[in-house]
């Protein structure tokens, strides 16, 4: 039988003894939605249990090599490090996109190159990484293919701090109250959604952000509120 992951796997320097695990990391909803007798199962368990197990990994990590930051500096940095953008970035890297089974919408409507998309790949073979070989595995993994270099420059840079601590920071010292984000609009499909959230101060409109996460559109409506000075 052709080892079709032969690359990748050499790339990643790890040898699946579970293959079908693997082959599960790439299976997204839209496929099976056109697949309805497939036995296979999509990658979102996957996903939600690479969620944590990289949350652990960044803890760790953070913990072993940065002893003198404070608490609020690791919740900054992790939240910077394993956004979607990051994840995205790191599974093009390895050539993710390449092994994705999408249905013919998601590939029409170029899927292949969706960070979302892409980012939750990325988690789910964290996740794969993890159940079929060890944490150590997985540790080393993400320390490789995530963490290496960029890590060093988004602390070197103070580029860890996000917008939206900025902006919460900026309103907390001058008027000692904090903004508020509301959704404004949902839209999309299930397995694509859009959120559009806006941040008030006063009950005035500061920032619009739209985005697939509701966290992320806070985080856009945040930087739109610091570029207009509000």
């Amino acid at each position: 039988m052709v080892n079709i992951y032969k690359t990748l796997e050499t790339k990643i320097n790890i040898k699946f003894s579970n293959q079908t695990l693997l082959n599960n990391v790439f299976i997204h909803r839209s496929y099976l939605n056109e697949h309805k007798s497939s036995s296979l199962k999509s990658n979102e368990r996957l996903e939600f249990l690479g969620d944590s197990v990289l949350s652990l990994i960044t803890s760790v990590y953070l913990f072993r090599n940065y002893p003198n930051l404070k608490e609020g500096d690791y919740t900054e940095i992790k939240s910077a490090i394993v956004k979607m953008d990051s994840l995205a970035e790191a599974a093009k890297k390895i050539d993710l996109s390449y092994y994705l089974l999408l249905s013919k919408g998601e590939e029409k409507g170029a899927g292949r190159t969706n960070n979302n998309i892409l980012a939750d790949c990325f988690e789910a073979l964290i996740a794969a990484v993890f159940l079929d070989q060890n944490f150590e595995a997985s540790y080393i993994f993400v320390v490789n293919f995530l963490f290496k270099d960029k890590l060093n420059y988004l602390l070197k840079n103070n580029l860890y701090l996000s917008a939206k601590s900025k902006f919460q920071e900026l309103i907390q010292g001058k008027y000692k109250k904090t903004p508020l984000y509301k959704v404004l609009e949902e839209n999309g499909p299930e397995h694509k959604r859009s959120f559009k959230v806006g941040v008030y101060f006063n009950n005035k409109k500061l920032g619009v952000g739209i985005a697939p996460s509701k966290k992320e559109a806070e985080e856009e409506a945040a930087k739109e509120a610091l570029n207009n000075k509000f």
